[in-house]
This record gives C-alpha cells, structure tokens and sequence, in this order.
C-alpha cells in the first residue's frame, strides 16, 4: 500500500546516534482496514479504499452500513482512497504500519489550524506600508494599492488581501522516518506535520 489514514498524537524529540537532538511528530497510523476496490471497468479508475478508526452501528446511516457490510467490516469513522499500489489486497484485510521502514520518507496530508480573519501581514507575511511618524497611527500594516486607478480600472483576481487564514489541506513532502513502534501502532516523523492535536492525516510513501 503507498499510505495510510493516522492520527497526530502530538510532538516529542528524541536523540540520535551522534548525539543530535531530533524533533518529531508522533502519529497513530492504522490499522486501517481495505473497505472497497475500485477498478477501472466498474468505477473508471484503479483505487483502494480505507477506513480509519470503528464507530457505532447507530452512527452510521444505512448507505453506509449497506457499504461497510458488502466488505464485511465494522462501521469505519473515516475513509480515503489510494492509488498507485504493487499489490491489490483483499477486502476486508486489515494493514498496519509495517509497511513503513525506518529511514524511509514520506509525505504527509493534514488540515492546517484555523486561524480566522486575518489581515495581509499574517496571512502573507507582508511588511507593512506608511512611514511610522509625523502623526500616522493606522496604517502600519494596511496592504497599500491593491490595483490600478485609470486604466484597467479593476482589482485583478488573485489580488493578495486580508481573509479566511488556515484551515485548508497541506501537503508536507520528504519527512523522515526516525522510529516505527508497531506494538503501539505508532510513527516517529522528523519534524512538524499541519494540524492540531488529534487530527487526522494521510501518511504517504
């Protein structure tokens, strides 16, 4: 399988052989359970779909039992698919975080915390316009001209300006794999993934 559903359980560090201290991201990944094989004749294109984490029969609507109950498993919380696989498993099997080595690299899928309405110098990091003295007060982090006056007399889409903040789907490439605990179902990742405490993220090969 190239990933699997996780959930972030927090940050820690740990030390290496020559003595560096590594920080790290400990992820809960799996074990996630195969709940339908797409194919190309039947859904147009080739995918494995997993379930992440058992819920109640009572939470669950009745499409969704019909569904869980054709693969032969629990009522799962949360699902993804993933495409570009060797080997297609079986339905209903179950697969743990064994499929990741130590050493390895991933990428990591995750929600980023929400952060509001924020103005241009969070959101973008703009450095503010506007001299500091001879009685200005309010324009130290204003975004300045947002476009032109006469001609094409319009603000071009695009236009970087004060919004929404977070809370939108990041991608973290070629994290390293410092520990993998299988006992614990557990990832040691080097470095910081998006998302708060107990979010759920995609782990990649």
């Amino acid at each position: 399988m190239p990933g699997l559903l996780g959930k972030k359980i927090g940050m820690t560090s740990v030390f290496s052989a020559d003595g560096k201290n590594i920080p790290c991201t400990v992820i809960e990944v799996g074990p996630c359970v195969v709940t339908q094989i797409k194919t190309v004749e039947n859904d147009g294109y080739a995918a494995v779909q997993l379930g992440f984490q058992e819920k109640k029969e009572k939470h669950t609507t009745k499409p969704e039992a019909g569904h869980f109950k054709k693969a032969g498993v629990a009522p799962m919380r949360h699902l993804a698919e993933f495409k570009s696989f060797t080997e297609v498993p079986e339905l209903g099997a179950t697969i743990t975080v064994d499929i990741f080595q130590e050493g390895g690299f991933v990428d990591v899928v995750g929600t980023s915390k929400g952060k509001g309405f924020q103005g241009v110098v969070k959101r973008h990091g703009f450095g503010g316009v506007g001299q500091r003295t001879h009685g200005q007060h309010n324009r130290l982090r204003a975004p300045g001209s947002i476009g032109a006056c006469s001609y094409p007399a319009k603000v071009f889409k695009g236009m970087r300006m004060a919004g929404q903040t977070g809370n939108e789907r990041v991608t973290v490439q070629n994290l390293q794999v410092i520990k993998v605990l299988p006992e614990h179902n557990v990832l040691m990742i080097k470095g910081s993934i998006p998302g708060s405490k107990g979010s759920i993220v995609i782990v990649e090969k």
